[in-house]
């Protein structure tokens, strides 16, 4: 119980300090769309993305201070992570202005916000964006939390 309660400070820390970096999401994700390099399938997710995050009605509103904005992060870290295994790294950093590397910050932010948002909240955000790697057959199934993904993008790179 006391690690849970380090870990759930830990957590609130870290993404006080990414609710700063929400304008730099919301750039990121328009340029993106803007980008002839992102897939056409891409841009309708990223469009829904930027549309959840600017509107006042979300799955727990922007008006509840802290967790009403740990909702949109949790969805831009997803939709983030699918568009790190999707579209190529350059294309990505190009786009991006914030200080730190993306695929972290991103990694991290998805982590945090588990120990902060309602399950049923995380289920319905994490069930709204498919964010398995792209296989030429088809997609892989959806890893049950974000952190697995970079260990099947591995496992997948060396089967190719």
């Amino acid at each position: 119980m006391r690690i849970h309660v380090k870990e759930r400070k830990k957590a609130r820390g870290i993404l006080k300090s990414a609710i700063m970096l929400i304008p730099n999401f919301i750039k990121l994700l328009y340029r993106l769309f803007k980008d002839s390099r992102v897939p056409l399938a891409e841009k309708a997710l990223l469009i829904g993305t930027i549309a959840y995050v600017i509107s006042p009605l979300d799955f727990i509103p922007d008006l509840i201070p802290f967790v009403g904005q740990v909702d949109d992060l949790y969805l831009i870290a997803l939709v983030l992570l699918r568009m790190l295994s999707r579209t190529s790294d350059d294309v990505l950093r190009e786009h991006w202005d914030g200080a730190q590397d993306l695929a972290p910050t991103v990694d991290k932010i998805a982590g945090a916000a588990r120990y902060i948002l309602p399950k049923k909240i995380q289920q319905i955000l994490l069930g709204r964006v498919e964010i398995a790697p792209q296989i030429k057959g088809g997609l892989v199934s959806s890893p049950a939390i974000p952190g697995e993904i970079e260990a099947e993008k591995r496992i997948w790179e060396r089967r190719n």
